[in-house]
Protein backbone atom coordinates (compact mmCIF):
# COMPACT_ATOMS: atom_id res chain seq x y z
CA UNK A 1 0.00 0.00 0.00
CA UNK A 2 1.03 3.82 -0.23
CA UNK A 3 1.35 6.26 2.62
CA UNK A 4 -1.89 7.45 3.60
CA UNK A 5 -3.51 10.60 4.45
CA UNK A 6 -5.68 12.27 7.01
CA UNK A 7 -9.05 14.03 6.17
CA UNK A 8 -8.65 17.51 7.66
CA UNK A 9 -11.87 19.97 6.11
CA UNK A 10 -12.79 17.45 3.12
CA UNK A 11 -8.80 17.79 1.92
CA UNK A 12 -6.71 14.24 1.97
CA UNK A 13 -3.11 15.81 3.54
CA UNK A 14 0.06 14.69 5.32
CA UNK A 15 1.45 15.50 8.86
CA UNK A 16 2.03 19.34 8.53
CA UNK A 17 5.12 18.72 9.50
CA UNK A 18 5.39 15.35 7.67
CA UNK A 19 5.84 12.84 10.29
CA UNK A 20 4.86 9.19 9.85
CA UNK A 21 4.60 5.98 11.68
CA UNK A 22 5.26 2.83 10.48
CA UNK A 23 2.08 0.44 9.63
CA UNK A 24 3.36 -3.06 10.51
CA UNK A 25 1.04 -6.57 10.18
CA UNK A 26 1.65 -8.13 13.08
CA UNK A 27 1.13 -11.81 12.03
CA UNK A 28 4.25 -11.52 9.29
CA UNK A 29 6.24 -8.54 10.37
CA UNK A 30 5.87 -6.76 7.17
CA UNK A 31 5.67 -2.88 6.87
CA UNK A 32 2.60 -2.19 5.15
CA UNK A 33 3.35 1.52 4.50
CA UNK A 34 3.32 5.02 7.24
CA UNK A 35 0.46 6.82 8.54
CA UNK A 36 0.54 10.58 9.50
CA UNK A 37 1.96 11.14 13.03
CA UNK A 38 -0.51 14.59 13.37
CA UNK A 39 1.03 17.58 14.85
CA UNK A 40 -0.79 19.67 17.08
CA UNK A 41 -1.25 22.18 14.37
CA UNK A 42 -3.37 19.58 12.69
CA UNK A 43 -5.20 18.80 15.43
CA UNK A 44 -6.04 22.61 15.40
CA UNK A 45 -7.32 22.46 12.01
CA UNK A 46 -9.20 19.48 12.27
CA UNK A 47 -11.07 21.12 14.42
CA UNK A 48 -10.97 24.46 13.34
CA UNK A 49 -12.77 22.79 10.22
CA UNK A 50 -15.48 21.18 12.34
CA UNK A 51 -16.30 24.18 13.85
CA UNK A 52 -16.72 25.79 10.93
CA UNK A 53 -18.79 23.38 9.15
CA UNK A 54 -21.06 22.98 12.27
CA UNK A 55 -22.55 26.12 11.60
CA UNK A 56 -24.41 24.44 8.67
CA UNK A 57 -24.61 20.94 9.80
CA UNK A 58 -26.27 21.82 12.87
CA UNK A 59 -29.36 23.14 10.85
CA UNK A 60 -29.86 20.28 8.51
CA UNK A 61 -32.99 18.21 8.81
CA UNK A 62 -33.00 15.31 10.60
CA UNK A 63 -33.64 13.87 7.17
CA UNK A 64 -30.73 15.62 5.62
CA UNK A 65 -28.81 13.81 8.33
CA UNK A 66 -30.43 10.12 8.22
CA UNK A 67 -30.13 10.16 3.80
CA UNK A 68 -26.37 11.21 4.19
CA UNK A 69 -25.51 8.24 7.03
CA UNK A 70 -27.29 5.58 4.61
CA UNK A 71 -25.27 7.00 1.46
CA UNK A 72 -22.11 6.48 3.87
CA UNK A 73 -23.13 3.29 5.12
CA UNK A 74 -23.92 1.86 1.20
CA UNK A 75 -20.39 3.12 0.58
CA UNK A 76 -18.53 1.15 3.49
CA UNK A 77 -21.19 -1.86 2.33
CA UNK A 78 -19.28 -1.74 -1.10
CA UNK A 79 -16.13 -1.61 -0.08
CA UNK A 80 -16.39 -4.43 2.33
CA UNK A 81 -13.98 -6.61 1.55
CA UNK A 82 -11.16 -4.21 1.32
CA UNK A 83 -11.92 -2.40 4.50
CA UNK A 84 -11.62 -6.26 6.10
CA UNK A 85 -8.50 -6.51 4.61
CA UNK A 86 -7.24 -3.76 5.79
CA UNK A 87 -7.79 -4.14 9.45
CA UNK A 88 -7.16 -8.04 8.84
CA UNK A 89 -3.28 -7.03 7.82
CA UNK A 90 -2.95 -3.92 10.36
CA UNK A 91 -4.51 -5.43 13.46
CA UNK A 92 -3.27 -9.37 12.95
CA UNK A 93 -7.39 -10.55 13.29
CA UNK A 94 -8.71 -13.23 11.15
CA UNK A 95 -10.10 -11.71 8.13
CA UNK A 96 -13.79 -13.30 8.73
CA UNK A 97 -13.52 -11.92 11.76
CA UNK A 98 -12.66 -8.58 10.13
CA UNK A 99 -15.57 -9.19 7.66
CA UNK A 100 -17.85 -9.39 10.58
CA UNK A 101 -17.09 -6.12 11.72
CA UNK A 102 -17.82 -4.58 8.57
CA UNK A 103 -21.35 -5.67 8.01
CA UNK A 104 -21.84 -4.37 11.98
CA UNK A 105 -20.37 -0.79 11.38
CA UNK A 106 -22.89 -0.53 8.04
CA UNK A 107 -25.53 -1.73 11.21
CA UNK A 108 -25.39 1.08 13.39
CA UNK A 109 -24.57 3.85 10.73
CA UNK A 110 -28.03 2.26 9.53
CA UNK A 111 -29.75 2.09 12.71
CA UNK A 112 -28.28 5.61 13.59
CA UNK A 113 -30.26 6.92 10.25
CA UNK A 114 -33.18 5.51 11.44
CA UNK A 115 -33.25 7.44 14.65
CA UNK A 116 -32.59 11.08 13.77
CA UNK A 117 -36.61 11.47 13.96
CA UNK A 118 -36.02 10.35 17.69
CA UNK A 119 -34.70 13.68 18.98
CA UNK A 120 -37.52 15.55 20.16
CA UNK A 121 -37.98 17.07 23.88
CA UNK A 122 -40.48 17.57 26.04
CA UNK A 123 -43.91 19.49 26.74
CA UNK A 124 -44.33 20.47 30.38
CA UNK A 125 -47.53 21.86 31.84
CA UNK A 126 -47.19 25.29 33.04
CA UNK A 127 -49.38 28.40 33.89
CA UNK A 128 -52.63 29.48 31.72
CA UNK A 129 -51.18 31.76 29.19
CA UNK A 130 -47.42 30.06 28.67
CA UNK A 131 -45.63 27.28 26.91
CA UNK A 132 -42.86 25.95 28.37
CA UNK A 133 -40.94 23.17 26.61
CA UNK A 134 -37.54 21.56 25.51
CA UNK A 135 -35.16 20.66 22.72
CA UNK A 136 -32.50 19.08 22.07
CA UNK A 137 -29.52 20.50 20.23
CA UNK A 138 -25.89 19.22 19.69
CA UNK A 139 -22.40 20.49 21.47
CA UNK A 140 -20.88 21.18 18.53
CA UNK A 141 -17.37 19.70 17.83
CA UNK A 142 -16.71 15.72 18.98
CA UNK A 143 -13.66 14.15 19.22
CA UNK A 144 -14.13 10.88 18.99
CA UNK A 145 -10.94 8.63 20.40
CA UNK A 146 -11.58 4.62 19.71
CA UNK A 147 -9.13 1.95 19.79
CA UNK A 148 -6.84 -0.59 18.04
CA UNK A 149 -9.57 -4.04 18.35
CA UNK A 150 -11.99 -3.60 16.14
CA UNK A 151 -10.74 -0.70 13.64
CA UNK A 152 -12.97 -0.09 11.08
CA UNK A 153 -16.29 -0.96 13.05
CA UNK A 154 -15.09 1.60 16.42
CA UNK A 155 -14.51 4.18 13.22
CA UNK A 156 -17.60 4.00 11.25
CA UNK A 157 -20.09 3.10 13.85
CA UNK A 158 -18.74 5.70 16.54
CA UNK A 159 -19.36 8.53 14.32
CA UNK A 160 -23.21 7.43 13.19
CA UNK A 161 -24.72 9.02 16.85
CA UNK A 162 -22.85 12.41 16.92
CA UNK A 163 -23.54 12.85 13.24
CA UNK A 164 -26.96 11.83 13.62
CA UNK A 165 -27.42 14.45 16.17
CA UNK A 166 -25.90 17.29 14.44
CA UNK A 167 -22.61 17.20 15.35
CA UNK A 168 -19.39 17.14 13.87
CA UNK A 169 -17.11 15.07 14.35
CA UNK A 170 -13.17 14.64 14.98
CA UNK A 171 -11.94 10.82 14.93
CA UNK A 172 -8.71 10.04 16.29
CA UNK A 173 -8.63 6.03 15.78
CA UNK A 174 -4.98 4.22 17.42
CA UNK A 175 -1.93 4.53 16.22
CA UNK A 176 -1.46 0.64 15.66
CA UNK A 177 -4.51 0.24 13.51
CA UNK A 178 -5.17 3.20 11.51
CA UNK A 179 -5.42 2.23 8.10
CA UNK A 180 -9.18 1.75 7.77
CA UNK A 181 -10.05 4.76 9.29
CA UNK A 182 -7.93 7.01 7.24
CA UNK A 183 -9.61 4.48 3.93
CA UNK A 184 -13.00 5.60 5.32
CA UNK A 185 -11.72 8.89 5.97
CA UNK A 186 -11.36 8.89 1.91
CA UNK A 187 -14.45 7.08 1.34
CA UNK A 188 -16.59 9.77 3.30
CA UNK A 189 -14.34 12.90 1.58
CA UNK A 190 -17.22 12.08 -1.63
CA UNK A 191 -20.24 11.73 0.66
CA UNK A 192 -19.73 14.22 3.65
CA UNK A 193 -19.91 17.72 3.59
CA UNK A 194 -16.14 18.93 4.21
CA UNK A 195 -15.33 19.65 8.03
CA UNK A 196 -18.27 17.67 8.82
CA UNK A 197 -16.01 14.58 9.54
CA UNK A 198 -12.18 14.83 9.89
CA UNK A 199 -9.59 12.22 10.86
CA UNK A 200 -6.34 12.43 12.12
CA UNK A 201 -3.52 9.64 12.93
CA UNK A 202 -0.80 9.63 15.40
CA UNK A 203 0.41 8.77 18.86
CA UNK A 204 -1.71 9.42 21.92
CA UNK A 205 0.66 11.93 23.18
CA UNK A 206 1.07 14.15 20.42
CA UNK A 207 -2.31 14.06 18.45
CA UNK A 208 -4.38 12.22 21.26
CA UNK A 209 -3.46 14.58 23.36
CA UNK A 210 -4.36 17.87 21.72
CA UNK A 211 -7.56 16.68 20.65
CA UNK A 212 -8.52 15.91 24.35
CA UNK A 213 -7.19 19.39 25.42
CA UNK A 214 -8.78 21.58 22.70
CA UNK A 215 -10.95 24.04 24.39
CA UNK A 216 -13.21 24.07 21.28
CA UNK A 217 -14.03 20.10 21.54
CA UNK A 218 -16.10 20.41 24.56
CA UNK A 219 -17.65 16.94 23.85
CA UNK A 220 -15.58 13.68 24.03
CA UNK A 221 -16.06 9.95 23.90
CA UNK A 222 -13.01 7.58 24.46
CA UNK A 223 -12.76 3.35 24.13
CA UNK A 224 -9.88 2.00 25.96
CA UNK A 225 -8.14 1.49 28.57
CA UNK A 226 -9.38 2.37 32.38
CA UNK A 227 -6.09 4.09 32.92
CA UNK A 228 -6.38 6.08 30.06
CA UNK A 229 -9.97 7.01 30.84
CA UNK A 230 -8.79 8.35 33.86
CA UNK A 231 -5.84 10.41 32.03
CA UNK A 232 -8.11 11.90 29.69
CA UNK A 233 -10.47 13.21 32.58
CA UNK A 234 -7.83 14.65 34.12
CA UNK A 235 -6.21 16.06 30.86
CA UNK A 236 -10.18 17.41 29.74
CA UNK A 237 -10.55 19.07 32.98
CA UNK A 238 -7.68 20.97 33.06
CA UNK A 239 -9.07 23.02 30.08
CA UNK A 240 -12.76 23.38 30.63
CA UNK A 241 -15.80 21.70 31.68
CA UNK A 242 -16.64 18.97 28.70
CA UNK A 243 -19.05 15.84 28.66
CA UNK A 244 -17.06 13.32 28.73
CA UNK A 245 -18.20 9.37 28.03
CA UNK A 246 -15.65 6.39 28.29
CA UNK A 247 -16.24 2.68 27.83
CA UNK A 248 -13.59 1.08 29.36
CA UNK A 249 -12.10 -2.00 30.12
CA UNK A 250 -13.36 -5.25 32.24
CA UNK A 251 -11.82 -8.03 34.34
CA UNK A 252 -15.54 -9.71 33.01
CA UNK A 253 -16.92 -13.03 35.31
CA UNK A 254 -18.52 -15.84 34.25
CA UNK A 255 -20.23 -17.91 36.83
CA UNK A 256 -21.02 -21.63 36.56
CA UNK A 257 -23.85 -23.09 39.48
CA UNK A 258 -23.59 -26.69 39.71
CA UNK A 259 -26.95 -27.43 37.59
CA UNK A 260 -25.71 -25.85 34.29
CA UNK A 261 -25.08 -27.82 31.47
CA UNK A 262 -21.31 -28.39 31.79
CA UNK A 263 -20.81 -28.42 27.97
CA UNK A 264 -22.84 -25.01 27.25
CA UNK A 265 -21.16 -23.38 29.68
CA UNK A 266 -17.60 -24.64 28.46
CA UNK A 267 -18.37 -23.44 25.03
CA UNK A 268 -19.73 -19.83 25.74
CA UNK A 269 -16.44 -19.95 28.20
CA UNK A 270 -14.48 -20.10 25.42
CA UNK A 271 -16.65 -18.04 22.99
CA UNK A 272 -16.80 -15.33 25.79
CA UNK A 273 -13.43 -14.65 25.87
CA UNK A 274 -13.21 -14.04 22.39
CA UNK A 275 -10.41 -15.93 21.46
CA UNK A 276 -11.02 -15.32 17.81
CA UNK A 277 -9.77 -12.01 18.08
CA UNK A 278 -7.21 -12.70 20.24
CA UNK A 279 -8.97 -12.14 23.58
CA UNK A 280 -8.44 -8.35 22.91
CA UNK A 281 -11.94 -7.69 23.66
CA UNK A 282 -13.00 -5.25 26.47
CA UNK A 283 -15.57 -7.33 27.28
CA UNK A 284 -14.32 -10.51 27.45
CA UNK A 285 -15.47 -13.36 29.93
CA UNK A 286 -11.89 -13.38 30.83
CA UNK A 287 -12.61 -14.39 34.83
CA UNK A 288 -14.59 -18.03 35.18
CA UNK A 289 -16.06 -18.72 39.10
CA UNK A 290 -17.09 -22.15 38.96
CA UNK A 291 -18.95 -23.94 41.97
CA UNK A 292 -16.93 -27.07 43.73
CA UNK A 293 -19.08 -29.66 42.66
CA UNK A 294 -18.40 -29.13 39.11
CA UNK A 295 -15.23 -27.63 38.57
CA UNK A 296 -12.63 -29.86 37.99
CA UNK A 297 -15.01 -31.51 35.25
CA UNK A 298 -15.54 -28.37 33.88
CA UNK A 299 -11.34 -27.35 33.97
CA UNK A 300 -10.97 -30.69 32.44
CA UNK A 301 -13.20 -29.61 29.63
CA UNK A 302 -12.24 -26.46 29.56
CA UNK A 303 -8.41 -27.20 28.75
CA UNK A 304 -9.18 -29.56 26.02
CA UNK A 305 -10.99 -27.19 23.79
CA UNK A 306 -8.84 -23.92 24.58
CA UNK A 307 -5.87 -26.02 23.91
CA UNK A 308 -7.45 -27.14 20.64
CA UNK A 309 -7.34 -23.79 18.93
CA UNK A 310 -5.08 -23.14 16.43
CA UNK A 311 -3.03 -19.87 15.99
CA UNK A 312 -3.05 -18.37 12.11
CA UNK A 313 -2.44 -16.33 9.36
CA UNK A 314 -5.77 -13.74 8.97
CA UNK A 315 -6.57 -16.09 5.80
CA UNK A 316 -6.00 -19.47 7.18
CA UNK A 317 -9.50 -20.76 7.09
CA UNK A 318 -8.80 -23.59 9.52
CA UNK A 319 -7.52 -20.69 12.25
CA UNK A 320 -8.67 -20.28 15.58
CA UNK A 321 -7.24 -17.33 16.61
CA UNK A 322 -4.72 -14.35 15.00
CA UNK A 323 -1.39 -12.70 16.48
CA UNK A 324 -1.39 -10.11 19.00
CA UNK A 325 -1.36 -6.47 17.58
CA UNK A 326 1.97 -5.11 18.51
CA UNK A 327 5.09 -6.34 20.52
CA UNK A 328 4.18 -4.23 23.43
CA UNK A 329 0.74 -5.83 23.72
CA UNK A 330 2.26 -8.92 23.23
CA UNK A 331 4.77 -8.66 25.73
CA UNK A 332 2.46 -8.03 28.48
CA UNK A 333 0.27 -11.17 27.58
CA UNK A 334 3.57 -13.19 28.27
CA UNK A 335 4.31 -11.23 31.42
CA UNK A 336 1.06 -11.81 32.45
CA UNK A 337 1.26 -15.83 32.06
CA UNK A 338 4.62 -15.95 34.00
CA UNK A 339 3.28 -13.58 36.67
CA UNK A 340 0.14 -16.25 36.91
CA UNK A 341 2.69 -19.15 37.45
CA UNK A 342 4.31 -17.18 40.15
CA UNK A 343 1.33 -16.67 41.86
CA UNK A 344 0.74 -19.95 42.07
CA UNK A 345 -1.92 -20.37 39.69
CA UNK A 346 -1.89 -23.74 37.46
CA UNK A 347 -1.26 -23.62 34.07
CA UNK A 348 -3.42 -25.72 32.23
CA UNK A 349 -2.69 -25.09 28.68
CA UNK A 350 -1.09 -22.49 26.36
CA UNK A 351 0.57 -19.55 27.11
CA UNK A 352 3.75 -19.96 24.94
CA UNK A 353 4.98 -18.00 21.74
CA UNK A 354 4.02 -19.69 19.02
CA UNK A 355 7.16 -20.18 16.65
CA UNK A 356 5.72 -22.73 13.94
CA UNK A 357 6.61 -22.27 10.25
CA UNK A 358 4.46 -19.67 8.58
CA UNK A 359 3.90 -17.88 12.45
CA UNK A 360 7.85 -17.33 13.11
CA UNK A 361 7.54 -14.08 11.81
CA UNK A 362 4.30 -13.00 13.42
CA UNK A 363 3.16 -12.18 17.34
CA UNK A 364 1.46 -14.87 18.53
CA UNK A 365 0.66 -16.72 21.43
CA UNK A 366 -1.12 -19.63 21.99
CA UNK A 367 -4.50 -19.25 24.06
CA UNK A 368 -3.86 -20.03 27.99
CA UNK A 369 -6.18 -21.13 30.72
CA UNK A 370 -5.11 -21.08 34.45
CA UNK A 371 -7.10 -22.86 37.07
CA UNK A 372 -6.73 -22.32 40.71
CA UNK A 373 -6.05 -18.44 40.63
CA UNK A 374 -7.11 -16.73 43.48
CA UNK A 375 -9.54 -14.49 43.21
CA UNK A 376 -7.34 -11.31 44.71
CA UNK A 377 -4.27 -12.36 43.04
CA UNK A 378 -3.29 -9.42 39.86
CA UNK A 379 -4.25 -12.21 37.56
CA UNK A 380 -7.43 -12.11 38.41
CA UNK A 381 -7.57 -8.43 39.07
CA UNK A 382 -5.90 -6.79 36.00
CA UNK A 383 -7.29 -6.79 32.58
CA UNK A 384 -4.65 -8.75 30.16
CA UNK A 385 -6.59 -7.63 26.82
CA UNK A 386 -4.88 -11.11 25.39
CA UNK A 387 -6.11 -14.56 25.11
CA UNK A 388 -5.56 -15.12 28.46
CA UNK A 389 -8.87 -16.88 30.53
CA UNK A 390 -8.05 -17.41 34.65
CA UNK A 391 -10.30 -19.85 36.40
CA UNK A 392 -11.07 -18.68 39.95
CA UNK A 393 -10.62 -21.25 42.75
CA UNK A 394 -13.90 -23.24 43.34
CA UNK A 395 -17.09 -21.34 45.43
CA UNK A 396 -19.58 -23.24 47.58
CA UNK A 397 -22.31 -21.28 47.18
CA UNK A 398 -23.80 -18.39 45.54
CA UNK A 399 -23.03 -15.72 48.01
CA UNK A 400 -19.75 -16.83 47.76
CA UNK A 401 -19.74 -16.50 44.25
CA UNK A 402 -21.57 -13.44 43.63
CA UNK A 403 -18.41 -11.56 46.26
CA UNK A 404 -15.80 -13.41 44.09
CA UNK A 405 -17.97 -12.41 41.25
CA UNK A 406 -17.95 -8.32 42.43
CA UNK A 407 -14.42 -8.13 43.99
CA UNK A 408 -12.81 -6.05 41.07
CA UNK A 409 -13.06 -2.28 40.21
CA UNK A 410 -14.25 -3.00 36.77
CA UNK A 411 -18.08 -3.92 35.71
CA UNK A 412 -18.81 -3.80 32.24
CA UNK A 413 -19.88 -7.08 31.57
CA UNK A 414 -21.13 -10.74 33.44
CA UNK A 415 -22.89 -13.87 32.70
CA UNK A 416 -24.48 -16.70 34.61
CA UNK A 417 -25.18 -20.35 34.20
CA UNK A 418 -27.95 -21.79 35.67
CA UNK A 419 -31.43 -23.75 34.98
CA UNK A 420 -32.64 -21.82 38.26
CA UNK A 421 -34.63 -19.12 36.78
CA UNK A 422 -34.88 -17.48 40.53
CA UNK A 423 -31.13 -18.10 40.92
CA UNK A 424 -30.72 -16.23 37.18
CA UNK A 425 -32.80 -12.95 37.92
CA UNK A 426 -31.55 -13.14 41.68
CA UNK A 427 -27.49 -12.98 40.78
CA UNK A 428 -28.21 -10.95 37.72
CA UNK A 429 -29.71 -8.37 40.14
CA UNK A 430 -26.50 -8.33 42.07
CA UNK A 431 -23.85 -8.56 39.75
CA UNK A 432 -22.39 -5.57 39.13
CA UNK A 433 -21.50 -5.07 35.97
CA UNK A 434 -23.18 -2.94 33.05
CA UNK A 435 -24.08 -6.05 30.63
CA UNK A 436 -25.31 -9.49 32.11
CA UNK A 437 -26.12 -12.26 30.06
CA UNK A 438 -27.84 -15.23 31.36
CA UNK A 439 -27.19 -18.72 29.41
CA UNK A 440 -25.43 -16.92 26.77
CA UNK A 441 -21.83 -14.75 26.36
CA UNK A 442 -20.77 -12.25 24.25
CA UNK A 443 -23.91 -11.05 22.35
CA UNK A 444 -24.77 -7.15 22.09
CA UNK A 445 -28.51 -7.14 21.50
CA UNK A 446 -29.10 -3.92 19.02
CA UNK A 447 -30.78 -1.22 20.73
CA UNK A 448 -29.90 -2.20 23.85
CA UNK A 449 -27.57 0.36 26.59
CA UNK A 450 -23.96 -1.18 26.71
CA UNK A 451 -21.10 0.38 28.67
CA UNK A 452 -19.73 -0.20 32.55
CA UNK A 453 -20.18 0.24 36.10
CA UNK A 454 -17.35 1.70 38.39
CA UNK A 455 -13.86 2.02 36.71
CA UNK A 456 -15.30 0.39 34.03
CA UNK A 457 -16.83 3.94 32.51
CA UNK A 458 -19.27 6.58 31.99
CA UNK A 459 -22.27 6.17 29.73
CA UNK A 460 -24.15 3.98 27.18
CA UNK A 461 -23.41 2.99 23.79
CA UNK A 462 -25.61 1.19 20.77
CA UNK A 463 -28.90 2.46 21.83
CA UNK A 464 -31.27 5.78 22.19
CA UNK A 465 -29.08 6.59 24.92
CA UNK A 466 -25.96 6.86 23.15
CA UNK A 467 -27.36 9.28 20.62
CA UNK A 468 -29.18 11.33 23.31
CA UNK A 469 -25.75 11.73 24.87
CA UNK A 470 -24.67 13.95 22.15
CA UNK A 471 -27.09 16.53 22.33
CA UNK A 472 -27.96 19.38 25.41
CA UNK A 473 -31.00 20.27 26.77
CA UNK A 474 -32.62 23.28 26.37
CA UNK A 475 -35.94 24.28 28.26
CA UNK A 476 -37.76 27.61 27.21
CA UNK A 477 -40.60 28.98 28.75
CA UNK A 478 -43.07 31.46 26.60
CA UNK A 479 -45.17 34.04 28.47
CA UNK A 480 -47.48 34.11 25.07
CA UNK A 481 -50.54 36.33 27.41
CA UNK A 482 -48.03 39.27 26.45
CA UNK A 483 -47.29 38.29 22.99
Amino acid sequence: MNDTSMLIGGKLRPASDGSVLDALNPATGNRLGTIPDATAADVDDAVAAASSAFATWRRSTPGERSALLTTLADVVAQHADELARLDADDNGSLYREMRRDVDMAVFYLRYYAGLTLQLHGDTVPSEPGTLTYSVRRPYGVVGRLIPFNHPLMFAASKIAAPLAAGNTVVIKPSEHTSLSALRLGELAADVVPPGVLNVVTGTGARSGDALVAHPDVRRLAFTGSAATGRAIQRRAAEVSIKTVTLELGGKNPLVVFPDADLDVAVAAAVRGMNFTWQGQSCGSLSRVVVHRDVHDAFVERLAARVGALRPGLPDDPDADTGAIVNAGQLEKVLSYVRLGQDEGARLCTGGDRVTDGGLADGLFVRPAVFADVDPGSRLAQEEIFGPVLAVMRPFADAEEALRIANATSLGLTASVFTRDLGTAHRFAEDLEAGYVWVNEVGRHVPGTPFGGVKDSGIGREEDLDELFSYTQLKNVHINYGHL
